[in-house]
């Protein structure tokens, strides 16, 4: 048998632009199986298909509406003065929320974290804030002390200044805005008492603490939402977390329960060709922007649903650790033979061992997730589907 020459593979599919009720387990089976077949590949076992959560929910019809935001969180919160807090800067991500929860109060008072949010986004370079004495960690700033030390600061790659952005929204909504910079949650108790927190990845932290501190309600984005609103579309785990701009008035939601999706489509492949195959809904990846420092994931996870062999982390030998250490000495047949035969007799959990020191000890879905996410793009590639070939293959295969 030859020995394979190529590892990985990751392939963008292109697919029908999905709309809500389509069958989204056999659009996706026969798009993947239509690709194998035009460009010349066959499916393996251990394959990995992967859908963008995007069309998923689109599939699912999972929207809502500004007003459907705003009745919730004037339910949640009594549509007085409401402090948001910690939001991302997008206008993708949270301008159409911010509306929503706008025109759900009579007052926002908005605090924003600052040098950056919490993906990266940058508020005001952290050179001036050295310059001007600040110490983020314990400093509150108005926004008028704001502009004072720092002016205008136009967001690096989209050109807009979120602060003027977000107070203008929330004013169009018909509600007052009073904005602040601080990083210390509690500091928001000194507004107000009823609060939304919009953090992602630290949100239970930041509700433990505003609680501790003598806030009354505290509904994290997670928990609005969290229900249908006169018919909308829900989250019930993460609410408006991981929503997307639809339209000028609807967000997109995070999808709902798909691990019926996931085990369908693989069900469909297995049927079709023999071949058990892994698949995976993914949404943002999990990476650093080296440039503009931006963390790229704003879901509150990279992968809301996986198939049971998706479960874990890689348990890989470094290679170039056995070629620079026990097997020094060795070149040519004689090494590739020595290091075949230590990835066969490797441990099951290799956890501490040095010579899987430098091996990436991250979920299989969030290493995979952000392969996927950045071979289909955020544009307009039209591969809302990835195949992902050879991911678990080693140097023996």
């Amino acid at each position: 048998m030859a020995e394979r020459k190529v590892g990985t593979v990751s392939r963008g599919i292109r697919c029908p632009i999905i709309r809500q009720g389509d069958d989204l387990a056999t659009i996706v089976t026969t798009s993947v199986l239509e690709a194998a077949e035009s460009e010349g590949f066959a499916l393996r076992d251990r394959d990995v298909i992967a859908m963008t959560e995007s069309i998923v929910a689109r599939a699912q019809g999972n929207y809502c509406s500004v007003d459907d935001i705003a009745e919730d969180v004037k339910n949640k919160l009594g549509g007085e003065t409401v402090g948001v807090i910690f939001p991302i800067l997008s206008r993708n991500r949270f301008a159409i929320c911010l509306r929503g929860i706008a025109k759900g109060c009579k007052k926002i008072v908005l605090m924003l974290s600052y040098p950056s949010d919490e993906v990266g986004n940058c508020l005001v370079n952290l050179d001036k804030i050295d310059a001007a004495g600040v110490n983020p960690y314990s400093d509150v700033l108005t926004e008028a002390k704001y502009r004072e030390l720092f002016g205008e600061n136009k967001h690096e790659f989209t050109g807009v200044d979120y602060v003027a952005y977000y107070g203008d929204l929330i004013k169009e909504m018909g509600a007052e805005v009073e904005i602040i910079f601080a990083n210390q949650p509690k500091a928001i108790l000194e507004y107000t008492k009823n609060i939304i927190n919009c953090d992602i990845h630290t949100r239970a932290r930041t509700k433990r603490i505003l609680l501790a501190n003598g806030a009354e309600r505290v509904f994290g984005l997670d928990e609005i939402m969290n229900a249908p609103v006169n018919g909308s579309g829900c989250n019930e785990k993460y609410g408006l977390l991981g929503s997307n701009k639809a339209t000028e008035t609807t967000v997109k939601l995070f999808p709902r329960e798909c691990k019926a999706l996931v085990e369908q489509v693989q069900k469909n492949i297995l049927d079709k060709t023999g071949k058990c195959v892994e698949v995976m809904v993914y949404g943002d990846g999990a990476f650093k922007d080296p440039q503009g420092k931006i963390w790229e994931l704003a879901d509150p996870v990279v992968s809301p649903a996986f198939t049971d062999g998706l479960v874990g982390t890689p348990n890989e030998l470094k290679l170039k650790y056995l070629a620079d250490n026990e097997f020094a000495s060795l070149s040519g047949e004689e090494l590739k033979k020595a290091i075949s035969e230590s990835i066969k007799a490797k441990d099951n959990n290799l956890v501490g061992k040095m010579a899987s020191e430098g091996t990436t000890p991250r979920q299989l879905t969030d290493l995979i997730g952000s392969l996927c996410d950045l071979t289909s793009g955020s544009g307009d590639k039209g591969t809302p589907v990835v195949l992902v070939q050879g991911y678990f293959d080693n140097y023996t295969n």
